[in-house]
């Protein structure tokens, strides 16, 4: 049975790459909330996002951050990987910088934000296609891993 995880990143600049890691299918990833629905929910007050962070938090075993060129300079990004800590969720992280956006552009590798949690996935394909294959084929163990590391620390 794939396991539950919620996928965090940075909205306006890896919405398309986070579809392709989601469409994977080998791991239960969260529901894609589409632009409309973040541009509600983003405009709330902090108390309205983090109960909305909370919430799709709630039933899942892994945090998993898509790691892009800015994802370490999102506020809300940080504070998820904080929270899932703090609730007992495992945290790992992908580097999602070779898969090509909308527009078929890759990004420049961002700082991870991870530095004190573990594990994150790099591929070492340059290859969109190949980075993707890379990803399918990693990242279930990669949420097996971090689950085992958190089981540690509970």
């Amino acid at each position: 049975m794939a396991r539950k995880v919620f996928y965090s990143f940075h909205f306006d600049n890896d919405n398309w790459r986070a579809g392709q890691v989601r469409n994977i299918g080998t791991v239960e990833g969260d529901k894609p909330v589409n632009g409309n629905k973040w541009e509600e929910v983003k405009y709330k007050s902090d108390e309205t996002i983090k109960a909305w962070i909370e919430d799709n938090l709630r039933d899942k075993s892994c945090l998993v951050v898509l790691i892009g060129e800015k994802t370490s300079e999102r506020k809300w990004v940080n504070y998820e990987i904080n929270r899932a800590w703090e609730l007992g969720k495992a945290v790992c992280g992908v580097y999602i910088d070779r898969l090509k956006d909308i527009n078929g552009n890759q990004c420049s590798k961002g700082k991870n934000p991870l530095s004190s949690y573990m594990p994150v996935f790099e591929t070492s394909y340059f290859s969109s296609e190949y980075a993707y294959d890379d990803i399918k084929n990693n990242i279930s163990d990669l949420v097996e891993r971090a689950i085992k590391v958190r089981s540690q620390y509970s």
